[in-house]
């Protein structure tokens, strides 16, 4: 993985966290509170795994344990 894949992954990452507020919102409106939880949850789950992996990932980046190429 290289820096510019780095970028889009954490962009898609905090896309998914937004994507899911929207699911939610919109998902109220339609199907009722408890429906909308349940579609929000795997998206939110999804984009938060994604940032943690690459919180991870930066950290021992940092201390030099597993490179992101340039």
């Amino acid at each position: 993985m290289d820096r510019s894949g780095f970028v889009r992954l954490a962009v898609v990452a905090i896309g998914l966290v937004i994507a899911s507020f929207f699911v939610r919102g919109f998902g109220q409106l339609v199907v009722g509170r408890g429906s909308a939880e349940m579609l929000q949850a795997p998206i939110l789950f999804a984009g938060f795994g994604l940032l943690v992996y690459l919180f991870v990932r930066a950290t021992l980046d940092a201390i030099g344990l597993w490179s992101i190429g340039k």
